[in-house]
């Protein structure tokens, strides 16, 4: 549900939903909103808020079950790191 993955996307990114709100350019109010399930936001405000939150609208509509990490402004050789750590971790598991 929507509501609830923009929680939980905005808490794992250390945000409040003041915080959201002011890179969004709308009230806390409207943050409460989406996340209790009250209203929807908008299709434009729902890129608005994956863009914000680094994540796809997919992710956020529930359409796209990965997880991604955020790795921009990283070189090319540490994402190479990175992943291979993610793959020693999913041999091991």
């Amino acid at each position: 549900m929507l509501s609830e993955k923009l929680r939980e996307v905005r808490l794992s990114r250390g945000m409040s939903q003041v915080e959201l709100a002011k890179q969004l350019g709308v009230t806390k109010q409207s943050v409460s909103n989406w996340e209790n399930d009250n209203i929807q936001p908008s299709v434009d405000m729902l890129v608005k808020i994956a863009q914000c939150l680094s994540v796809s609208t997919d992710y956020l509509l529930e359409l796209d079950t990965k997880t991604y990490i955020e790795v921009t402004g990283l070189t090319s050789r540490e994402i190479s790191h990175i992943q291979m750590i993610i793959n020693d971790i999913k041999k091991r598991g």
